[in-house]
């Protein structure tokens, strides 16, 4: 067995050459005569090597040739002058190996690589995360790196009293071999002394659980030889020529490998349905892992079910989360205690945020901060890891059991009025902010006082979908309903569009139970007819059909001519796509007559619009292109106010689509795949990459159809680009279909 980088210890040596002979523990007790106990503890490195008669008895019994037993008895020989040179009365010992210590190897090697080319390395993360045992393991896997020494201090950095600066050079310069006696008191001297003794010495010092700069600067070695290497639960930003390493929870691999570590693999095996929810209850952190896997290993009866079952109900998974003196929520307490008043109350009142994640902004309204004063304890926050920064700049979030522990601190420390107001200024703001984003997609083209842009407001719902979203259904819970429909309703024009993620049924549906409740039929028409359309654009044309129905009755209930416009509008387009062709024109020819009395960009534009479509569907292209290219000329009359606005150009491209639509299917394909391409560069302005998309298609087959093979290829494939980013396979196989009919070679 040759010598590799991992094998830097006696006892990491001694455990390969038992394995490879085949031996357990005990058949080499009994081959060699060395006891179990110490035949484990030097495999466990709680001792540093085997005195030489017991080295060579160990070599006799793995039967080594002359060049391993040299090596063999060498590495025994250096493991004993370091244990002479660094455990001094065991003052600077480093942490014992976890003898079930699994996963991290892309960190340990990036740990390793920084020791190496860095003099000092921190490492930060929150608590719970791993910082002490990765730590660890790195300076035990380089002990032959460091001849001189590997030492550890726990600095104490989370006690309310950490340890002085002048203890902790105590400690290191008596493991570095000075005596008691000689070691000064004042920290100027001991520091002269520290970096003396360093000089010519290779030595790693681990300082764990550090506290602040002060408490560290002291120790930052300047001799090549040496390294120093920092753990902390937050950022010292004020410590200059360190490389920091911020660690992260396990991925699911290195989270199920622990459990199987702690538990027994065939046990978790036995349960692959839930080991994965296990995980992530767990939130993936490696010391909530350890906890269930101890409580598991030490409950032979339990089944993971039974645990995960417990670990379910978020007001009790903290108190799940212990095993004897291991606790997830002592870990964070200690990091919670040391935040400032302000640090602490922000913490608590985040928890009142409903999504994700969260800007400052809405950490100042959840904190009623200024925007400086939140920027200054959200940095606390993250510096502390009590906050995460999320992966775009300017976001934070929570760890899902931190998430959790606020919610407690917040239960706990702040009154329920305080907290009631908390959350409904809250959930008001998202609320209202939501709404305003959502008027600024309508046609009608009203300024906003909110937004300066229609950009502006998509980035807005785009930002913090998942807060308002929740925020939406959280006011529909508490009884919140009209203002529940108003948000539903500025989102009529929003939703057209249908590449952002949400699910639009379920979210007007919500709508509808709100007007329901309000008892307001004309609401109701108004949410139906938003719910039907989101229906159908997932596909259940029945159901949408039905909604609209009802909506129409709704409407004429209400007398709200409006809805009934819609109603028809959508009932047509339903009834026709059923097959029910003639009742479907008749509709949309009654919907055209009603829309008259109404604005041109938000009603009648696109009830027209339908009325020409069908006409097409209908095999009517020549009177279809006749309504629409009126249709065409008469939006470009009711734009005479300036530059048209983004929130109209969607209409006006879905106009210009149905022209092109007609032009084609009388086999002008010139002319209709040049108005597809303008249509395109509409949406594409307008921020609609799937209408944008459904154009480049549209042109695609058009160019096909004029023997334009090379540019039909170059459109389709772009469609495709998108349809597959977007994961939309019914459209990605029409694309398909087209290319098949481009000519090979």
């Amino acid at each position: 067995m040759g010598e590799s980088e991992c094998e830097s210890t006696f006892g990491e040596l001694l455990l390969g050459y038992r394995r490879d002979a085949g031996l357990s523990q005990r058949g080499l007790a009994e081959r060699s005569g060395i006891s179990v106990r110490a035949l484990r503890e030097l495999e466990q490195g709680r001792a540093r090597a085997a005195q030489r008669r017991s080295a060579e008895v160990l070599a006799l019994a793995f039967g080594l040739g002359t060049v391993e037993r040299a090596e063999f008895l060498r590495v025994a020989e250096q493991g004993r002058k370091r244990g002479s040179s660094a455990s001094v009365a065991g003052v600077a010992e480093l942490p014992p190996l976890l003898v079930d210590r699994v996963g991290r190897r892309r960190d340990l090697s990036r740990l390793r690589e920084s020791i190496r080319t860095s003099l000092s390395v921190a490492m930060v993360g929150q608590p719970g995360v791993g910082k002490t045992v990765l730590a660890a393991s790195a300076a035990h896997q380089m002990r032959d790196e460091f001849p001189d020494g590997c030492l550890a201090v726990d600095l104490r950095g989370v006690d309310e009293q950490p340890l002085p600066v002048q203890v902790v050079f105590d400690r290191l310069l008596r493991a570095l071999g000075v005596a008691p006696g000689d070691v000064p008191t004042a920290v100027t001297e001991q520091s002269g002394q520290y970096r003396a003794v360093l000089q010519k010495r290779k030595v790693l010092v681990l300082l764990d659980n550090a506290a602040s700069e002060v408490q560290v600067r002291p120790f930052l070695t300047t001799s090549p030889g040496c390294r120093t290497l920092v753990t902390c639960r937050r950022t010292l930003a004020g410590l200059e020529g360190v490389r920091w390493l911020h660690l992260d929870p396990f991925d699911d691999g290195d989270a199920e490998a622990l459990l199987e570590a702690v538990v027994g693999e065939r046990r978790v095996r036995a349960e692959p349905d839930v080991v994965g929810e296990l995980i992530e209850l767990c939130g993936n952190l490696p010391l909530a892992l350890r906890i269930v896997g101890n409580r598991l290993a030490s409950r032979p009866h339990w089944s993971l079910r039974y645990l995960v079952d417990q670990l379910r109900d978020e007001r009790t998974r903290l108190t799940a989360l212990s095993a004897g003196d291991l606790q997830v929520r002592s870990a964070f307490e200690v990091s919670y205690r040391g935040l400032s008043p302000q640090g602490r109350r922000l913490f608590r009142r985040l928890a009142a945020v409903p999504g994700a994640d969260f800007g400052v902004e809405l950490a100042q309204v959840a904190g009623s901060l200024t925007e400086s004063e939140a920027f200054e304890l959200l940095d606390e926050l993250v510096d502390t890891s009590m906050v995460l920064a999320g992966p775009v700049q300017g976001r934070f979030r929570f760890h899902d059991l931190l998430r959790l522990f606020a919610r407690e601190r917040w239960e706990t420390e702040d009154d329920e009025a305080d907290r009631s107001v908390t959350t409904q200024t809250v959930l008001g703001h998202l609320l209202d902010v939501a709404t305003a984003a959502g008027k600024a997609f309508s046609p009608e083209n009203e300024a906003s006082t909110v937004f300066a842009s229609l950009d502006d407001a998509r980035s807005w719902l785009e930002q913090e979908q998942s807060n308002w979203l929740a925020a939406f259904r959280e006011s529909a819970r508490m009884g919140w309903h009209r203002e529940t429909v108003e948000c539903a309703r500025a989102m009529h024009w929003y939703a057209d569009d249908d590449q952002h993620g949400v699910e639009w049924a379920e979210f007007f549906a919500t709508g509808v139970d709100a007007a329901r409740a309000l008892g307001d039929m004309a609401a109701q028409a108004q949410q139906r007819n938003l719910l039907g359309r989101a229906l159908a654009t997932a596909g259940d044309r029945e159901a949408a059909l039905e909604q609209h129905k009802i909506a129409l009755s709704c409407a004429d209930e209400a007398d709200d001519r409006l809805e009934r416009v819609w109603a028809l509008t959508h009932t047509a387009a339903g009834e026709f796509s059923r097959g029910d062709r003639r009742d479907g024109l008749e509709r949309a020819r009654q919907a055209v007559e009603l829309s008259a009395p109404f604005d041109f960009w938000p009603v009648r534009m696109t009830v027209r619009c339908q009325f020409g479509v069908l006409l097409l569907l209908d095999g009517r292209p020549a009177k279809a292109l006749a309504v629409l290219e009126e249709l065409l000329q008469d939006a470009v009359c009711h734009n005479q106010d300036g530059e048209m606005a983004l929130s109209r150009t969607r209409l006006l491209a879905v106009c210009i689509e149905g022209v092109a639509r007609c032009l084609h299917a009388v086999w002008q394909c010139g002319r209709a795949a040049a108005m597809f391409a303008e249509a395109r560069g509409f949406h594409e302005k307008a921020g609609a990459s799937v209408h944008a998309a459904r154009a480049a298609l549209q042109e695609g087959r058009c160019r096909l159809d004029a023997g334009e093979h090379q540019v039909a290829d170059t459109l389709l494939r772009c469609a495709l680009a998108t349809f597959d980013e977007l994961s939309l396979p019914e459209q990605r196989a029409e694309v398909e279909v087209e290319l098949a009919r481009i000519p090979v070679g």
